[in-house]
């Protein structure tokens, strides 16, 4: 492949990146004969086929996703020696790729809300997906920063912890222990509880406070989102464990109750994370500092009220196999 050109490769990480020549023709302002044209191309130069065609859906071979691995590495050495000459420059604007943990939905753009006016000429690209693809993302350097409430055990990574997380167990206000105090774990044994995906977070934290208190659940329901899983609880389909930030609304409205369950709020973190061999570009620095330093703004939650850590006083940061 001795005479690929940076465009080929930048219309292909396009390509791979979105599975569709369309959205990448649309992302790249440019008409979908000449991304099909540039990619074909680039696939008679490597000799074997990239994308292969089955019904209307596009799929990498084993070859594509070789040349898309290479193609986002480049991409992003560019767009670093980019933003680097830029600071130089004194320019202050550049690209942000953040991705976010589901869970994180419900305060993230607020946050980035916030960043962006005081960095109004930053171009901020947010995703929002399960842990597992938010870990994938950051092996393969797809994204700057991630924000997460279990940093990943399975690459080196910085992490640093920038809000409290508080855990609960939630019920619908007509369940028979709404209205309990001093919940013994060992009560919830007969329950049916409402789970994330394996893999969560949240999942894994109230798996291990069980465990730590003797309780074997007898029923569970695996469910793939909080929304669906707050309105089961709120159907009364079971108590579920989840962090506090996302049921605020349901909370304050008396949809939903928190359980006065001994041991909880279990207090976690929420986590800014990159990995240890990344530099940070400036604007990617910029939005960790803010993370840092101001993100003690971030309303509350009930729980949090009572007990919570003075804002500005974190754990010591993470860094290595976190």
């Amino acid at each position: 492949m001795k005479h690929v050109t940076l465009r080929q490769l930048k219309v292909f990480e396009t390509v791979a990146r979105h599975l569709s020549f369309s959205r990448a023709a649309e992302e790249l302002h440019l008409t979908q004969p000449a991304v099909s044209m540039q990619v074909r191309s680039l696939e008679d130069q490597a000799g074997l086929p990239l994308t292969e065609q089955v019904g209307k859906k596009i799929f990498l071979t084993e070859a594509g996703v070789e040349v898309a691995r290479h193609a986002r590495v480049i991409a992003q050495q560019l767009r670093e020696a980019e933003e680097a000459l830029a600071a130089m420059k004194g320019m202050r604007g550049g690209l942000l790729n953040i991705g976010v943990v589901s869970t994180a939905k419900y305060f993230a753009p607020r946050l980035l809300t916030s960043f962006r006016q005081a960095h109004p000429e930053v171009e901020l690209r947010l995703g929002v997906h399960n842990r597992g693809d938010i870990v994938r993302q950051l092996a393969d350097n797809e994204i700057d920063l991630a924000i997460m409430g279990r940093p990943p055990q399975e690459l080196e990574t910085v992490s640093e912890p920038f809000a409290e997380n508080p855990l609960v167990f939630v019920a619908a206000p007509d369940h028979p222990l709404a209205k309990a105090k001093n919940i013994e774990p060992k009560q919830l044994a007969e329950e049916s509880f409402l789970l994330r995906e394996p893999g969560s977070g949240t999942r894994a934290a109230m798996e291990r406070f069980l465990a730590d208190n003797g309780v074997v659940p007898r029923r569970t329901v695996e469910m793939t989102s909080n929304e669906t899983i707050k309105q089961a609880v709120m159907a009364g389909m079971g108590i579920s464990f989840i962090s506090e930030r996302t049921i605020v609304l349901e909370l304050a409205t008396d949809h939903i109750v928190r359980l006065d369950v001994k041991g909880t709020p279990l207090k976690r973190h929420w986590y800014v994370v990159h990995r240890a061999e990344k530099r940070l570009l400036p604007v990617a620095q910029a939005f960790h500092k803010y993370l840092l330093e101001e993100s003690g703004g971030m309303d509350e939650p009930a729980a949090a009220k009572t007990g919570a850590a003075p804002r500005g006083r974190r754990p010591k940061q993470e860094k290595g196999r976190a």
